[in-house]
């Protein structure tokens, strides 16, 4: 199979089609995480799978990027929460260079959302409270599994969630250490949606500081 078949042609739009949505509406709020928090919901509503997640992209100390699917987990005007294993590929990125981005994208609302700021972790009792939230067979797994590391075959994960769920019996499963919060505090968020034509819309707040108030502009597709 050639790549002519496996990539898609570039779409055609119907001029006598229904336009899309007005701008106004759209991106109605002045504040960009009251602007997430109603694009997230619509895409709750809309996506069938995860749509709280997210591409998360770190970089290591020679600044070498590296990408990955994960799960937001708590948004507010403090930032994105997500949670890692803090000896994973991930969490010793972050160590040595603690700035992230993420992409939020929602194909069934042809809309997509960019991140970009400062790492920070969450306090021990925000990360113990998520871990007690969690299903009991993802605390063993949290135990089990050597995150990013070298794994001699599938049995091998077995037998180590089989040590730690004897380990635990039917008690509580606490939280391990290496088991972490880190939340993206926004220094960027861009919305995007959408147009015909590759005419897209692009609205960005953005921020010289944590502390500096947000900056609202558009952006040529």
């Amino acid at each position: 199979m050639t790549s002519d078949n496996l990539i898609p042609p570039s779409p055609k739009y119907d001029p006598a089609g229904d336009p899309p949505p007005d701008d106004a509406a759209l991106f109605a709020e002045s504040e960009p995480i009251a602007l997430f928090e109603r694009w997230l919901g619509e895409a709750k509503s809309k996506e069938p799978n995860d749509p709280n997640g997210m591409a998360l992209a770190t970089a290591d100390e020679h600044g070498f990027p590296d990408v990955r699917m994960v799960l937001l987990k708590g948004v507010d005007a403090s930032g994105f929460v997500f949670y890692s294993n803090a000896e994973s590929a991930k969490g010793r990125q972050l160590e040595a260079n603690p700035c992230a981005a993420l992409v939020f994208h929602w194909k069934s609302l042809r809309r997509q959302v960019r991140v970009r700021g400062l790492v920070e972790p969450v306090s021990a009792a925000e990360a113990d409270a998520y871990f007690q939230s969690r299903d009991r067979g993802a605390r063993l797994g949290a135990w089990a599994s050597k995150q990013s590391r070298p794994l001699e075959d599938r049995l091998a994960l077995e037998k180590r969630i089989a040590e730690f769920t004897a380990k635990f019996g039917l008690g509580e499963v606490p939280r391990p250490e290496h088991w972490r919060g880190y939340r993206i505090v926004p220094l960027a968020i861009e919305f995007w949606r959408d147009r015909p034509f590759r005419l897209h819309d692009r609205l960005t707040f953005s921020r010289e500081s944590v502390s500096a108030a947000w900056t609202k502009s558009r952006l040529y597709p």
